[in-house]
């Protein structure tokens, strides 16, 4: 058997230089993994907490839900708002809601007479959504948009969305 010893020439041993590889590379990727969490971490916290009602000057419409993250088969309250100064008027008596998946496919509208309604400055109009499909089935779990559409009193097309979250 032949014994080799690698400090006569300077070099380290094998399992030294794997053990120090290891822990290098274990620090550099939790380092990265830390990094890339608070960068995900800040964009989320961005895209979560959108301003629901802010009231304006002109003409504005706010959709306002209790929170943004549901459990399934949870009813959903969605406050529809004239958040401006002009009144809005709406095609139909479901206040131009609409409930779309993230593609655009639309999920859920209320039923509604063809009357036009309208919202004057400050008013609003609560809708109960029970996560059910226009044909009855349940929603799946994912992110759903919700949107409505108005016209101003100088027939500009005003129009907010926002998204909320199903979990099971």
């Amino acid at each position: 058997m032949e014994n080799k010893t690698y400090s006569s020439k300077g070099l380290k041993h094998p399992k030294f230089i794997f053990k120090e590889l290891l822990a290098k590379s274990l620090v550099i990727f939790i380092g990265v993994g830390i990094i890339a969490g608070f960068a995900f971490g800040v964009y989320l916290i961005d895209f979560k907490t959108t301003t629901q009602l802010v009231f304006v000057e002109g003409s504005s419409i706010s959709i306002v839900t209790e929170k943004f993250d549901f459990k399934q088969d949870e009813s959903i309250e969605i406050r529809i708002i004239n958040s401006g100064t002009n009144e809005l008027t709406f095609s139909d008596s479901s206040y131009g809601l609409k409930i779309t998946g993230l593609s655009g496919i639309l999920m859920y509208s209320p039923i509604s007479a063809q009357v036009i309604s309208t919202l004057d400055p400050g008013d609003e109009v609560i809708f109960s959504w029970d996560q059910k499909k226009n044909d009855g089935d349940v929603i799946l779990e994912g992110v759903y948009k919700i949107s409505v559409k108005a016209l101003d009193d100088k027939g500009n097309n005003i129009e907010k969305s926002t998204t909320v979250t199903i979990w099971k």
